[in-house]
């Protein structure tokens, strides 16, 4: 009963916890970018490396608005101009399939009469400027309230020992999301460029704007992959007279994606996440079910929070133990830094 209250729970409450869960990850992340930039550059004081981390975080956002607004339109204009064809591969499957032809594109939506979607579609953007407007909120203020943590922990946790273990289990988490965070933007912008060669030497339109999409995608565990393989090959059939080159996008998509999804992903991965495959496809099905693209995108960082934390309870530990890859739910990451000052009692 306590589990079904609490799915319940967390669907009901899926406006309020994600843009707060989002604003946590992208704040684990500027913090994570900020402590490289001190190793990197000891003379800068915190403030300053916080400072530009944030800088480049903004910088980062500020382009991808831009790639997303320029190339989002050519490849609207791609699409228009593509219509014959499209109408064509309709009619053609529709004849295999022995159905009756829809005609065209605009007859579908015709037919579909959009207006009717107009207000739906209206809500959906604005939830989405809404939602990504309390993200930078929340971020906003987690950043500037991030050095009164660990004054907080000491107030939490009376005895030494108490708060040493809180650290670690917080170093042990942070670790584990940090390195997947990386992992993921590392390999992501392999096979987003390599991709991008593959659709550039095809002669695809809007490459560069497919090898973006590409990256985005590969955040989603499984599903993300296969997107990433299959939608170029599709417009590709759109766009070129046979099969030859977009069966060659295909395969050479699925290659690049095999390759360095199963042959680089494990040996920089290693034991980081210690996460058993079937549980990453089902907390993809569990969190995409509860809070949809947003739980899809947060599915493994959540699962692993999960499993460190029922680890240290003997209660749920079996549970912690059944999530792992290998039965120790407690080797994950690097392997944690030493616990800050913070566990002796001092700020």
């Amino acid at each position: 009963m306590a589990v079904i209250l609490t799915g319940a729970s967390l669907r009901w409450m899926a406006g309020i916890l994600t843009p707060v869960l989002l604003a946590v990850f992208l704040a684990v992340m500027v913090d994570g970018l900020s402590r490289v930039i001190r190793r990197k550059a000891p003379v800068l004081p915190q403030g300053a490396s916080l400072f530009a981390a944030i800088a480049i975080f903004a910088m980062a956002m500020i382009a991808l608005g831009a790639v997303v607004s320029v190339n989002g339109q050519e490849f609207v204009a791609s699409l228009t101009q593509a219509q014959p064809k499209i109408n064509l591969m309709i009619n053609q499957g529709a004849h295999l399939l022995h159905l009756r032809g829809p005609g065209s594109v605009d007859h579908m939506l015709r037919r579909l009469d959009p207006t009717q979607y107009l207000g739906a579609i209206a809500n959906a953007v604005e939830e989405f400027a809404s939602n990504a407007v309390l993200v930078l909120i929340y971020l906003g203020f987690l950043i500037a309230a991030r050095h009164t943590f660990e004054r907080k922990a000491v107030r939490i946790f009376r005895s030494r020992e108490a708060r040493q273990d809180a650290v670690e289990v917080f170093l042990h988490v942070r670790d584990g999301i940090e390195r997947y965070l990386w992992i993921q933007t590392v390999l992501g912008l392999m096979i987003a460029g390599a991709s991008w060669a593959l659709l550039m030497a095809m002669g695809l339109n809007n490459a560069f704007f497919w090898a973006f999409v590409i990256f985005i995608v590969n955040y989603i565990p499984i599903i993300g992959a296969a997107v990433a393989i299959v939608l170029p090959a599709l417009f590709g059939l759109a766009q070129f007279d046979g099969y030859a080159r977009p069966l060659i996008i295909l395969a050479g998509l699925f290659a690049i994606t095999f390759v360095i999804g199963n042959i680089l992903l494990p040996r920089m991965q290693g034991n980081s996440l210690n996460l058993d495959p079937f549980v990453v496809l089902f907390s993809l099905a569990f969190w995409g079910a509860l809070w949809g693209l947003t739980g899809m995108f947060l599915s493994t960082p959540l699962t692993v929070l999960t499993m460190v934390v029922l680890a240290q309870f003997d209660s749920t530990r079996w549970i912690a133990v059944l999530l792992s890859a290998d039965g120790d739910p407690q080797k994950l990451g690097r392997g944690s830094e030493r616990a800050p000052d913070v566990a002796l009692g001092t700020t």
